[in-house]
């Protein structure tokens, strides 16, 4: 899957998860930058992409990431 795939693919399950059109994917986008991004919604998060995507991660994977743009390059992009 492409870098851009990805992406669309992942902000589409943010805007799902979050309930949010109107954020527009930046590589440095941080929990800080959501209104609604809390431990829950971050939870609920990374169920549905590992959903979406097939895959499952380690939460070692999920601490070591600061903001979107690390997601993106862990699901391959």
């Amino acid at each position: 899957m492409e870098r851009a795939e990805i992406i669309e693919k992942l902000m589409d399950v943010f805007a799902d998860t979050f309930d949010e059109d109107q954020i527009d994917y930046r590589d440095d986008l941080t929990a800080a930058d959501v209104a609604d991004w809390d431990s829950l919604s971050n939870i609920r998060f990374m169920v549905a992409v590992e959903q979406a995507f097939g895959r499952k991660f380690t939460i070692g994977d999920w601490q070591g990431l600061k903001q979107l743009g690390d997601l993106v390059v862990l699901l391959g992009g």
